[in-house]
């Protein structure tokens, strides 16, 4: 006899959609309104939408010249271009950083092996709160790297390598040291070896640190909002900083909002697919 569910589940299931799915809504649903429309509140439901905001946000990438916007204001898109430059470029050398040190971690025998492994991980525990008068004043100071892309990138590499050795030494573990040796019998250098047989079979570890180092850096608002100028601001920066006590334009910090989930979406999507991908590479069909 076949068990049905209880209807509790069912509710509890709709509870947890509509969690997730009602705050991206009513975001786009913003985004897609005029101010008047935001402030009467009288057309939550039915409303004619525009793209006024997101041409606002875009003007300066657009193709042609919207006609609601007398004065194209860049910041909203240069500061994409930074989130993208940033995030981008701090994943990256996290990676090549992070698969490096958790190889050596795990396959050279030293001294203290131990004890360096656990505290990469014990320093990630640290807050970024604790590190932004340091670092403010480091960056500063000492090697003048406030207000410039660099800076930031240094920091979230920083931030995030701790974790990405921790997470990438539990899949280079799993790697047969005999797949190595067979291809250092056959005349492949270390680098060689390291970069053509370990790194394709840790796919799925490579694809999970890229999405946890990418979001941080993304999203990350504290350190930036301190360490950023005004042409290096984030998005996350921009968005803060555009709310005043005199003026609130909803509708363009909805589409800027709409603008920033994206990439971290789709960034997502394409680093999950890599995970399964490796997790199924080894599925045989019976």
């Amino acid at each position: 006899m076949e068990r049905r569910a209880n209807p509790a589940f069912y509710a509890l299931l709709v509870a947890l959609v509509l969690m997730a799915v009602g705050p991206i809504w009513l975001m786009l649903a913003t985004s897609l309104k005029l101010n008047v429309d935001i402030i009467s509140g009288t057309s939550a439901l039915f409303f004619v939408p525009t793209l006024n905001n997101y041409e606002t946000v875009l003007c300066d990438y657009l193709w042609y010249e919207p006609e609601h916007v007398r004065r194209c204001d860049r910041t909203f898109g240069r500061a994409l271009v930074n989130s993208l430059i940033v995030s981008t470029v701090a994943t990256f050398l996290t990676l090549i950083l992070g698969c490096m040190a958790a190889y050596a971690l795990v396959r050279f025998r030293f001294m203290g092996r131990g004890v360096t492994s656990l505290t990469t991980l014990l320093v990630r525990m640290v807050p970024p709160a604790v590190l932004l008068v340091p670092v403010f004043g480091i960056w500063t100071f000492q090697y003048g790297l406030d207000g410039s892309r660099a800076g930031l990138v240094l920091v979230y590499v920083a931030m995030n390598l701790p974790f990405v050795i921790w997470i990438l030494q539990s899949f280079i573990v799993q790697v047969p040291i005999q797949l190595e040796e067979a291809a250092r019998m056959d005349g492949a250098g270390p680098f060689r070896t390291f970069f053509l047989v370990v790194l394709p079979l840790i796919k799925p570890g490579l694809a999970a640190a890229a999405i946890f180092t990418f979001r941080i850096a993304w999203n990350e608002f504290l350190l930036a909002n301190a360490l950023a100028d005004r042409n290096t601001r984030t998005v996350p920066v921009v968005i803060v900083n555009s709310i005043t006590e005199y003026d609130i334009d909803w509708g363009v910090i909805m589409a800027t909002g709409m603008l920033l989930a994206i990439p971290p979406i789709l960034f997502t999507l394409v680093a999950s697919r890599q995970i399964i991908t490796g997790m199924t590479a080894g599925a045989v069909k019976g």
